[in-house]
């Protein structure tokens, strides 16, 4: 099946240059039966076995796994989490979002929030935007001096080194979706009351900054993706399309942990329910 293929087809590999501006964010090229509807009955078996892996996971108490999720505004970041992590046992899944800095957090070094969220053995951290805010958001808004930005860029790479030395899998996903989705989708909000809470009057002023954006995307994507932490730019344009690949995403990268269930050291056939 195509579908098995997008951990390959969607990473990106350590030195690529990208130009998110060259990709296509509706392509769907890994579902090729023509007929959309069967979509669905797909990623219900997806999300059955992924929610099968992170029960080992979680019985086997060795591995911790990270996931990031970046996007622009409204790229799908929280639709994603619900939709494809929402299927596992809560108890070995924790989601955290990122938002801008309070004053405490902005007293420590960009990371100090961030350490604190990582996971521990056997669960899975979801991070709904993360650590990338403060390059990207920090470069394409001055917030501070371009060395800032630049210097983060070792920064977040050595974390990650370290992460990854001590057990941690890290998963980066970049949904990737068009200024006219994005445009389509903050709409959709305004014109939803039980939407509005979603719509922020700031979210205007950096869709007029989309080439910025776009530009600091490419250059951290092409910058940040390595061996140990890779990233895979996933065409989120079709909802359905995003969902199915960021599941065979996660499904690949927990297979590679080569988990096994705790052995007992008891005999089932002793045991005896009266």
């Amino acid at each position: 099946m195509l579908i098995d293929e997008a951990s390959t087809r969607y990473r990106v590999e350590p030195g690529q240059v990208i130009d998110l501006n060259m990709l296509d964010s509706s392509d769907k090229g890994l579902w090729v039966s023509g007929v959309k509807a069967e979509h669905s009955d797909l990623l219900h078996e997806k999300l059955a076995e992924l929610k099968a892996l992170q029960n080992q996971l979680f019985a086997e108490g060795k591995h911790k796994v990270l996931v990031v999720i970046q996007a622009m505004d409204a790229g799908g970041k929280d639709g994603c989490a619900k939709k494809v992590f929402s299927s596992m046992d809560p108890q070995g899944v924790h989601v955290k979002a990122f938002k801008a800095p309070h004053e405490e957090e902005l007293s420590y070094d960009f990371l100090w929030r961030i350490h604190k969220a990582v996971p521990q053995k056997g669960m899975i951290a979801v991070f709904n935007r993360s650590h990338y805010e403060d390059i990207i958001a920090v470069r394409v808004k001055r917030l501070f001096p371009e060395q800032v930005w630049k210097n983060r860029y070792r920064h977040v790479i050595d974390f990650e080194k370290m992460l990854a030395d001590e057990g941690t899998k890290i998963v980066k996903i970049f949904l990737n979706i068009s200024k006219e989705e994005q445009g389509e989708r903050l709409q959709a909000r305004l014109d939803d009351p039980a939407k509005l809470w979603k719509f922020e009057p700031e979210d205007l002023a950096d869709r007029k900054r989309w080439g910025e954006f776009m530009e600091a995307y490419s250059d951290l994507l092409s910058r940040t993706s390595t061996d140990y932490a890779p990233w895979h730019i996933v065409p989120a344009d079709r909802k359905w399309y995003r969902n199915l690949v960021v599941a065979q995403i996660m499904i690949n990268a927990l297979r590679e942990l080569d988990m096994k269930f705790p052995e007992v050291k008891w005999k089932p056939e002793d045991m005896v329910i009266e």
